[in-house]
């Protein structure tokens, strides 16, 4: 069993959240780097995959407090020796996607060849509306809405992630897309040394540009969609071998993708497929379940219900909404329950990828480490 840690990450505890404005203190910002550093260093020595962020703007409420996830990244890797970094992930429709090539290579040589690439599509309007606005006017689109707003995001989107992919396989790279042009237009350059020395131009016009550095790994770090919940994301992925990140859904929903990823992919079932679970480990069921309400429970009610995410949770047929600790759509209690969640989510599931959402800073530190500690020490091993 493979096992990540996923960070969006927020600061403050529920109170400091409740109080307001959290997300504009320095201390807490400070106080969340200072304990990220302690759990990335203490999951890198128990032997997790990876640690992955993801990326939001403008969150003053203090959740999601993750505008720069290489940033990030590299803030783990020059703390860590074998740890992966990446992210889940990066929102193209709102990016320069020659930009996120050049970061992402330079992320993966810094870390010796330890970076993954993450990349989303957007669903917050509050901010991708804003930082796609100098690009091509992409809106966000919400989860499970199929409108005109939507058709463009994933338009715009596959549009970055085809130019990412050339940027770092080819040697020089030429675009005339719909939202990207590459170069730009009519373009003079006429230096001696790119005609001796270089390439990508002809007769003094630039013709195509070279992107570098390549990455580390080749062709490129690992890939990873973060949430895909469609059918249309996982028949895109599976076409594409990139790694699939199913948010929690219905059990039948859930494994009806999987099913769907290995059968348009031809590769063995759950291959291709990472499953998001909260994960929190303490002496007892109680004293995990505590923890849970003021993190896991208190973040869904007010910061993801509202966008729509509970809708793939319930049963389509009758709109019932699960019990979430007996269908392992959560992983909260003690090692000992846990590892029966675990068991009953793989009997039905056979993806082995596991990416365990910490909820720093709504969990205290201290208690935190020892939920990461205990699953890696005492859950992941009845497993593996």
């Amino acid at each position: 069993m493979r096992t990540s840690l996923f960070y969006l990450p927020s600061i403050g505890s529920r109170p400091e959240m409740e109080a307001g404005m959290a997300g504009t203190r320095r201390d807490l910002y400070g106080k969340m780097l200072r304990e990220l550093g302690e759990q990335a260093r203490l999951a890198d020595t128990l032997g997790y995959e990876g640690i992955y962020f993801t990326e939001h703007h403008f969150h003053v409420e203090g959740f999601e407090i993750s505008q720069n996830p290489i940033l990030l990244d590299l803030f783990v890797a020059m703390q860590t020796e074998r740890i992966r970094v990446g992210q889940l992930g990066l929102v193209l429709p709102t990016r320069n996607p020659i930009r996120v090539a050049e970061d992402i290579a330079m992320l993966d040589h810094m870390s010796g060849g330890r970076a993954c690439a993450g990349f989303a599509r957007g669903y917050q309007r509050r901010w991708v509306d804003v930082m796609a606005q100098q690009t091509h006017g992409i809106h966000g689109a919400l989860p499970h809405e199929h409108d005109a707003i939507d058709a463009a995001n994933r338009e715009a989107f596959e549009e970055c992630y085809r130019i990412i992919k050339a940027a770092w396989s080819d040697d020089l790279l030429a675009e005339q897309g719909k939202y990207w042009r590459i170069p730009a237009g009519a373009t003079p350059w006429d230096l001696a040394t790119t005609r001796t020395m270089g390439a990508g131009v002809e007769d003094g016009v630039v013709k195509a540009v070279g992107v570098v550095p390549k990455p580390l790994q080749s062709p490129h770090p690992p890939l990873f969609q973060p949430f895909a919940s469609s059918e249309r994301s996982i028949r895109w992925c599976a076409g594409e071998g990139i790694t699939a990140v199913l948010p929690p859904l219905w059990p039948a929903l859930e494994d009806e993708l999987t099913a769907l990823y290995a059968e348009v992919s031809g590769r063995p079932p759950g291959d291709g497929i990472g499953l998001l679970r909260d994960v929190i480990v303490a002496d007892t069921d109680e004293e995990a379940q505590a923890l849970w309400r003021d993190s896991g429970a208190f973040v869904g009610a007010a910061w993801f219900e509202p966008f729509g995410f509970n809708k793939g949770m319930v049963d389509p047929r009758t709109g019932v909404a699960p019990d979430i600790f007996a269908q392992s759509m959560v992983l909260v209690g003690s090692e000992d329950t846990v590892s029966r969640q675990l068991e009953a989510l793989f009997e039905r599931n056979p993806s082995r990828w596991l990416f365990a959402w910490t909820y720093n800073g709504l969990i205290p530190h201290d208690e935190l480490m020892d939920s990461i500690e205990r699953f890696a020490t005492k859950v992941r091993p009845r497993f593996d």
